[in-house]
Formats: C-alpha cells, structure tokens, sequence
C-alpha cells in the first residue's frame, strides 16, 4: 500500500520525525484554511502517487491567500502524467541550506534491512546511483542488532553530510528505521531530509510504503484505504484478488509465481521488448484465475501480445492446458497470446493446447523462444 506524501508525513509524526507543519485539502477555501493555520510563506503540494509533481507545475510557492486561491484552484483537478490531482498538502516554506536523501528498505537477497543515505538528495536517487553511484552509502542492518545512534552517526558520516547535520540526521536515521520496522513498511524514504540555516534537519517529503500482509496488525491503516493509485488496471487487479502492478509496455504478462513473473519481464526487456505489467496469479492457474487475468490484461489498450509464462508444479501441466482453453471460452481477448508451458506433465499440457493453436494462439517450448514471439507479434 503505497501512501500519498501528507500521509507519509503523517505516518513520520508518529515516530517523532519532524516534519513541516501543514495540512490536506480538497477545496480551495480549504487550502486558503491550511495555509492560514500553516503560517506564509506555504508551499502547494499536489498529492498523486508519481514523480514529476514539479514539472508539471504541481507544486507552488504562496506567499498570501491570493496567491494559494489561484495555485490550489490550477492544482486541484490536474492530470499530472495520467493521475488526476484530488488533494494537495500545504505546509510552511522551509528555509534549505542543504538536502540529502535517506531510506530503509529491504535486500531480499542478503536478507538483511537496507539502509541508503547520500549527501546528494533533492533528486531522483535513480538518477545518483547511475552517475555517482559512490555517492551512496549502503548499509545492511541485521534485523536481529537493530540500528544504534552511533551505527546511524556513522553512516551520515561515511555520506559525507556535513558536520552540522550529522547528528540531526543520525537521530532521524534511527527514527526512520524504527518507522519502518515497527511501521512494518517495505519502504520508508525521505527525499530530500534537509538541513535549514539555523541548523535543524527535518523531513521535507515522505515516500512510504506498507506490507500489505502487515494489515492484520494495523486495524488503523484503514483510514489509508483508497490510497492506493488510481491506475484503472490496478483496481481491476485488487477487485479479483490478483498481484498485479501496471507498467507502460505493449507485452502484457501472465505468470504462476512472483519470481517467474519477474524473470519473464526480465526476458522480455532482454529480447528487445517491453513489459506492460507485473501479473502473479499465483501457483495454480484454474479456469476463473486465469480468465480474470486475461481480462485484466486484455483490458489494457496498449498490450498489443500476451505471454503466458506457466512452469506447472504442484497444478499439473494439462490442468494448466484446460484452464487456459476454458478461459479463452469465457473472454473475448483482442490481442495475440503465446504460451509457454513447463514443468508437471507439460506435455500432456502442450498437446491438449496445440488443438487450439492459430495464428492468435501459439505455443513455445522455452522461455526465451516465446518471449521473442511475444515481443515480434507485438510490434506488428
């Protein structure tokens, strides 16, 4: 669950992390309310969940009412890259002598917490790691040790923040990993986390997502339903109980498994393709799973071809077979779709498919074969 920047900021108040003090609003009066209790000069904020709010003229300085009536008014209802602004959050102006960039999140493959810190925050931190990736300090945490004051001085250390902020910003580092471990969040990031010229270090944004499997745990994150992003797509996916995340690519993906899905959308961008979405339905792919998968997938204009990526394990081959000729029964798909079917009996599988095979429906033996298939038919 991916949260907007106020309640991001909120969710940081609650661990003491300072903050700027602001306020949401979905009207303009309201705003101009904000503003007033916030204290001029206040900054306009659009609240969508996607980078490029500034560009887009989605945040703005206001000095006087006047000025956060005509701001608030041009923001409220803005299409800001296909994410239509419903809210903004107004909060004082700060005052920046420096930014710096700091986040926790998890290395899967180390199993250890991630913490990243850089002197050169304000910007995409993608944009860093590329060009000076030196410029980043990562440290793994050992969940079981925790983070102390002086792990987190050391490590504003090695990031070279300057040495006014050093022990501001290590003791919002520790903040900021209690937040995301007792928060139980996948990421907890601030970008930038600033220094003012009287010295004080707090957090500017807020980034944060929550482990949707954490729920049970927190009956107050009900408050954040609805924060999800308003991709059409991505609501289609909760309401039929599908992991699925929407991409910009014309190859749409289907796979049994969050690892297969992953490396198929690996093998497409490896081919020359480019994937229009992440689709787990998890192990099995029964009639009614896959059938809203299609749909799901179907439903997007830009998939121009669908792969069926299936390594069959505990559901054999030839049910994944008739679930897939079942599905195709009860959804009218407007776009080719290549399947690769592997694993438990995938022969009795690739048989039952080949008597519905056309020039709309085509099977491959591998991975590779059916991604380059995937990827020409998409590009016709």
């Amino acid at each position: 669950m991916d949260l907007f920047e106020y309640q991001g900021k909120q969710y940081f108040a609650r661990y003491d992390i300072p903050v700027s003090p602001g306020g949401v609003a979905t009207t303009v009066d309201e705003a101009v309310a904000q503003a007033d209790a916030a204290g001029y000069p206040v900054v306009i904020k659009a609240q969508v969940q996607v980078g490029g709010r500034g560009k887009a003229g989605g945040i703005k300085l206001a000095t006087n009412a006047g000025e956060v009536r005509l701001h608030a008014g041009n923001i409220l209802g803005m299409d800001i890259r296909g994410h239509i602004v419903h809210k903004v959050w107004v909060e004082n102006a700060s005052d920046i002598k420096k930014e710096y960039y700091a986040s926790f999140t998890l290395d899967r493959g180390a199993r250890k917490h991630l913490a990243m810190v850089s002197a050169r925050g304000g910007v995409d931190i993608e944009q860093v790691a590329a060009e000076e990736p030196e410029a980043i300090v990562r440290r793994h945490i050992d969940p079981a040790a925790g983070l102390s004051h002086d792990d987190a001085l050391e490590i504003v250390k090695d990031a070279h923040l300057d040495e006014e902020a050093q022990a501001g910003a290590a003791d919002i580092l520790v903040k900021l990993y209690r937040c995301y471990v007792e928060g139980d969040a996948d990421l907890a990031e601030i970008n930038p986390l600033i220094l003012t010229p009287d010295g004080r270090v707090h957090a500017l944004d807020a980034k944060v997502s929550l482990d949707g499997n954490a729920a049970f745990r927190h009956p107050e994150w009900a408050a954040f339903e609805g924060t999800e992003s308003d991709d059409p797509r991505e609501q289609m996916a909760r309401e039929r109980g599908l992991q699925y995340v929407g991409l910009d690519g014309s190859v749409g993906i289907i796979a049994n498994g969050a690892g297969l899905a992953m490396s198929t959308l690996d093998v497409v961008n490896q081919v020359g393709g480019s994937p229009a979405n992440f689709l787990d339905i998890g192990g099995g792919a029964s009639a009614a799973v896959m059938a809203n998968a299609l749909e799901l997938v179907n439903a997007d204009p830009k998939v121009r071809a669908i792969f069926i990526n299936i390594f069959g394990g505990i559901t054999r081959g030839e049910e994944v077979a008739n679930g897939i000729v079942t599905a195709l029964g009860r959804v009218t798909i407007s776009s080719p779709i290549v399947i690769r079917l592997d694993g438990t009996n995938a022969a009795e599988g690739r048989a039952i498919l080949k008597d519905h095979e056309s020039d709309r429906l085509m099977s491959r033996p591998t991975m590779v074969e059916a991604a380059r298939v995937a990827v020409a038919l998409a590009r016709a």
